[in-house]
């Protein structure tokens, strides 16, 4: 996972619109976005995790949403459509967490009521 030093914020932002950089570098790009991009960047690339989400993931009907209006989703339901287990799918959402810095809500796992944000 990328640190702040890894990257600025010229650099992320001419990777994720470089037309032939590879899908972990995009991906790593965008997560460092995510940690430690603008506001306004960061509600950008959410919107479009959304919107992705709705797309690629019809049946998944939100359990919730935020107060920002970001949906909250079961996880459960989400490992059982990605076809991997609950524990792999709450190991990658940890993954994507940022004790430091709540950026990514809506992907964190809540073992207490096991939803994804």
């Amino acid at each position: 996972m990328a640190t702040k030093e890894q990257w600025t914020l010229s650099n992320a932002l001419k990777i994720l619109q470089h037309p032939t950089v590879d899908a972990k570098t995009w991906a790593e790009a965008v997560a460092w976005l995510l940690r430690y991009g603008p506001k306004s960047i960061r509600d950008i690339l959410l919107d479009a995790s959304s919107e992705a989400t709705l797309t690629q993931f019809a049946d998944l009907e939100p359990t919730g949403y935020s107060i920002e209006g970001r949906p909250f989703y079961d996880a459960t339901a989400l490992a059982a459509m990605l076809d991997i287990s609950e524990e792999e799918a709450a190991q990658h959402l940890a993954e994507k967490e940022n004790p430091a810095n709540d950026i990514l809500e809506h992907l964190r796992y809540y073992t207490k009521n096991n939803t994804v944000h």
